[in-house]
């Protein structure tokens, strides 16, 4: 489809623009991200778009919007909940469920190929289908965008102290509020998209994301340091209407959820892919520094007491996390 180049952020143009986008189909599935199309996350769904309309023999007709031309991730995640959007990914899956926070731990898992085991495990499944108590139907989980490292105008992050004093933007997330504290830095709760303007603005020093993010949304034109902690990723789950999924019989219910499994696996297929291209050019853009050995060991001691804060949060509870430690174990062993 072609970029649409107006960004909508009330849910009265938001109606507006999906009316328009009605189709003779049997069903719509609208679905609205934040990143631009030619993310992992916006080819991934692109190939959602082709499969899905071809096996389900043109009875779903579905309609993508990127860069946030339909509102911010979490207006984007509001109109899911309201059925005014059938579908979205982005940083507001604790709103469907808090568990799937558990998966956004510090050093949970070694690399790719234990999260990407994570994530598609029975325990992760248990996750997606709580998320129905909110009137969300996950079908499937990918990860979000591969693993985050810091960037700042300050100086480059060699340790844990070094973010300490620095105005840092988190995600709108308690939970990343409570790991950024843990780091000793000053966090800044924002959307990303805004993030750009902000440091043209010197409103806030630094931010962490991984290298796609940094690259797509040309983070590095306004940041001097990149700095490779690759401490955490995050869950990328598909976001659908459970009201709307409902309406779908059976047979097109299960030709959904395969395709967005597979959508899911290709997403992260394409973000490992790109990861080390990706940087590689910002390596030649920012001054960047890799952490040794030492100090990245200054991250994992600085983290422990978050494992534990989550609980007390209430985020997830110990019996989930010991689920996740053991299949992370096995992720490892197989």
């Amino acid at each position: 489809m072609k970029k649409l180049t107006i960004a909508l952020s009330t849910g009265l143009a938001a109606t507006a623009l999906l009316a328009g986008s009605a189709s003779a189909q049997e069903f719509t599935f609208n679905y609205g991200q934040s990143q631009p199309e030619a993310s992992s996350r916006g080819q991934a769904m692109v190939f959602f778009k082709e499969q899905l309309e071809d096996r389900s023999d043109g009875r779903i007709a579905v309609e993508l919007f990127f860069d946030n031309v339909l509102g911010t991730e979490q207006e984007m995640y509001d109109q899911v909940t309201t059925g005014l959007l059938q579908g979205t990914r982005g940083g507001f899956f604790a709103n469907a469920n808090t568990e799937f926070n558990v998966f956004l731990l510090p050093f949970l898992t070694s690399g790719w190929d234990e999260m990407m085991c994570l994530v598609t495990s029975d325990v992760a499944q248990e996750i997606q289908e709580k998320a129905h108590e909110n009137g969300v139907h996950v079908p499937a989980t990918a990860i979000s965008n591969g693993f985050r490292m810091y960037t700042n105008n300050v100086r480059p992050i060699t340790e844990v102290a070094d973010l300490e004093g620095l105005l840092i933007r988190e995600p709108q997330s308690d939970f990343m509020i409570m790991v950024a504290e843990a780091l000793g830095s000053n966090p800044t709760a924002m959307p990303f998209s805004e993030t750009y303007q902000a440091f043209q603005q010197g409103v806030i020093d630094g931010q962490h994301n991984p290298p796609a993010n940094i690259w797509n949304y040309n983070i590095y034109e306004v940041q001097e340091y990149l700095s490779v902690t690759r401490h955490m990723t995050g869950p990328d789950p598909l976001l659908v209407s459970l009201e709307w999924y409902e309406t779908l019989p059976e047979d097109l219910q299960q030709t959904f959820d395969e395709v967005a499994a597979e959508a899911s696996a290709y997403s992260d297929q394409l973000s490992r892919d790109a990861e080390d291209e990706l940087l590689a050019q910002l390596e030649e853009v920012m001054t960047t520094n890799h952490l040794s050995e030492d100090g990245i060991a200054t991250f994992r001691d600085a983290v422990q007491p978050v494992y534990q804060a989550s609980i007390d949060a209430g985020h997830f509870d110990a019996d989930l996390l010991q689920q996740v430690r053991d299949t992370v174990a096995a992720c490892a062993g197989g």
